[in-house]
């Protein structure tokens, strides 16, 4: 199969944001289009997941009109070669959502159709962003659902080294903001505040830090946090944000960073590709990126978080390795990477 002009129409719609790519072989991305749920569960400090399947319910079809639009695309029926949807892990509503949508798409237009893992698709953010990254490489997927390093043996070879214990990063820091009252999505928010802080006005505890093993754990920095808060208001003292928040940061990337090393000593692999939410973090980025010990690998910020391009890749190297889905297609919302992709 030439690679030249398959086009994948790829949906996402695995927790709150519905978007929708379309990619031309490997790399080249024709169109990329999110619809974002934020202002709507932001009064709720988090996704509700009924409002979240709701949501992409009226958004699926406006956004598929408007990536083929955007990719010059007039006759799909004729011109996309390959369907791909999220099938998994993530929010069952959501899931559903999607893959009723393709497998829809798949029937009318006879087109063919495959389930992607949200996590693989995270890999191949970097993939589609990075000609020159070939495995072996280390993948440490950081989001609000997900804290694992992967040791990418092959594309669709997998082995999970690493993983949280308990909170993901990602849902550390919504937690914090919450706590902090700064809104939802922490992420953003707290990386902001923190750029005008001091990292060292507070020395919260960077997680697991004696340990020599590949996991991560962040429900007692959440709790350090929270005392320091409920100190500061005992004795009447302003909280200063932006000073808590650096620290809080400081010591998550320390926990990242840190990991990453024991990783890269087991498995003598230096080459580390980062992405998830948590990878658009512009203090994560510099301490990545100035690391002697390894070349670090980030995709522009934008294809951190979930988008269809991701997608859309993981599912064009899939159906060139042979992988195949049909119209019983259904979603898994706790489809772990090592078990088939």
């Amino acid at each position: 199969m030439s690679e030249r002009g398959f086009l994948t129409l790829a949906l996402e719609s695995s927790c709150d944001d519905t978007a929708v790519a379309i990619l031309e072989g490997q790399r080249t991305i024709r169109s990329s289009v999110i619809s974002s749920q934020i202002d709507s569960h932001s009064p709720f400090g988090g996704v509700v997941p009924e409002f979240a399947s709701r949501m992409h319910l009226e958004a699926v079809l406006p956004l598929l009109d408007r990536a083929l639009l955007e990719a010059g695309i007039s006759d799909p029926k004729r011109d996309i070669d390959l369907l791909a949807v999220t099938s998994g892990p993530g929010l069952m509503g959501s899931l559903l959502v999607g893959v009723m949508a393709m497998k829809g798409l798949a029937q009318g237009w006879g087109k063919p159709i495959l389930g992607v893992n949200h996590l693989e698709g995270h890999i191949f953010a970097n993939v589609v962003n990075h000609p020159d990254l070939d495995p072996p490489f280390l993948a440490m997927i950081v989001s609000g659902g997900h804290t694992e390093v992967v040791l990418v043996k092959e594309l669709g070879d997998y082995r999970v080294i690493g993983e949280t214990r308990d909170d993901a990063a990602g849902e550390a820091y919504d937690k914090v903001a919450k706590l902090l009252g700064l809104g939802y999505p922490g992420g953003p928010i707290i990386d902001k505040l923190a750029l005008t802080g001091n990292e060292r006005a507070f020395d919260f505890p960077v997680p697991l830090r004696s340990s020599e093993k590949v996991e991560f754990s962040f429900s007692g920095l959440k709790t350090s946090v929270l005392s320091q808060v409920e100190k500061l208001r005992k004795n009447g003292q302003p909280l200063p944000l932006e000073d808590l928040c650096a620290s809080f940061q400081r010591a998550v990337a320390q926990s990242l960073v840190s990991k990453l090393h024991i990783a890269v000593s087991l498995t003598g692999v230096r080459k580390v590709a980062v992405s998830g939410g948590v990878g658009a973090n512009s203090y994560l980025r510099k301490k990545l990126l100035t690391q002697t010990a390894w070349k670090a690998y980030l995709p522009d910020p934008f294809y951190c978080t979930d988008n269809g391009v991701m997608i859309a890749g993981a599912a064009y190297h899939g159906w060139n390795r042979g992988r195949r889905s049909d119209l019983e297609l259904s979603p898994s919302p706790s489809w772990r990477i090592t078990d088939g992709v």
